[in-house]
């Protein structure tokens, strides 16, 4: 970390400006904890393995609980392994990339967030790469497989509109789920002790999001939609692929708006981090 404080770093921040040094930075520190990381490959491995055994329990739960029943809220075990892949693998490339944001906290109250402060580099790059956790891969990989099974077993017309509809539900998802790690770090500026509220919205917001919409109560369904809009993540679009009623009863289009919901999501999470880190007046005060 110490080389980002050097001259050499910056003469770096005067090649680069805004988010793409925030971005180079990130890619710098993130690859320092990865090349420590690989040094005990066997640890990485084991590690890997285990969580893709233990984040497979979800799954796994909800396949014995289609042992008794045949369908669940009218959804057949292929629709809701569609719906729990669609919702893991975004996650998990959110997590991946900015699971680290809910340290935050313990960095204002112990004031080691006033070291980020001084070096010549964003401190949001260096908070979501701080201690960035390869580990965390094995919940994207169990993500796939389950998804990619889902997707052999579904009977879907697939046409040209829902192949495209794919990859931008998943990038799409992993931006909004970005943003609530990022808004809700935001939060812990002022909290300071919050972490288990953000894992409300982003852990507890994934596994809400593996079961049919008709399953929570409309009030519910309204706050994920219309306030913190994680029905974009998946409910919608996968509405859109399964050819089941929207949520709410939106309009057709709404399964292809996830890319403006997230865009509109980080520009507030952006909005909330700036304004969070202007009010850090260090620790004790």
């Amino acid at each position: 970390m110490g080389g980002f404080d050097s001259v050499s770093g910056a003469g770096r921040l005067g090649r680069w400006s805004g988010a793409a040094w925030g971005v180079r930075a990130y890619g710098l520190i993130a690859g320092m904890w990865i090349r420590s990381t690989m040094v005990y490959r066997t640890s990485f491995v084991l590690t890997t393995v285990g969580g893709v055994a233990v984040t497979g329990l979800d799954f796994v739960a909800i396949a014995l609980m289609f042992s008794h029943v045949d369908v669940l809220a009218g959804h057949t075990l292929a629709e809701v392994a569609f719906l729990y892949g669609l919702s893991i693998v975004p996650f998990g490339l959110a997590d991946l990339a900015l699971g680290s944001m809910d340290r935050l906290g313990r960095r204002v109250r112990d004031g080691t967030l006033d070291t980020l402060l001084v070096r010549p580099v964003p401190v949001l790059a260096q908070v979501a790469a701080d201690r960035f956790a390869l580990r965390r891969v094995g919940r994207l990989l169990q993500g796939l497989v389950v998804l990619g099974w889902a997707l052999a077993a579904l009977d879907v017309d697939w046409t040209v509109p829902k192949l495209l509809l794919m990859p931008v539900t998943v990038v799409s998802g992993a931006a909004i789920f970005c943003a609530v790690f990022v808004g809700g770090a935001a939060f812990q500026f002022v909290a300071q002790d919050a972490s288990e509220v953000q894992n409300a919205f982003t852990y507890g917001g994934q596994t809400m999001l593996q079961y049919p919409p008709v399953l929570f109560a409309q009030e519910l369904v309204r706050g994920v939609t219309f306030v913190l809009p994680l029905a974009f993540v998946n409910w919608i679009p996968a509405s859109y692929v399964l050819g089941r009623p929207y949520p709410l009863d939106l309009p057709g289009w709404a399964a292809f708006a996830a890319p403006a919901v997230a865009a509109v999501c980080c520009a507030a999470a952006g909005w909330a981090w700036r304004a969070g880190l202007r009010s850090y007046r260090s620790t004790g005060s």
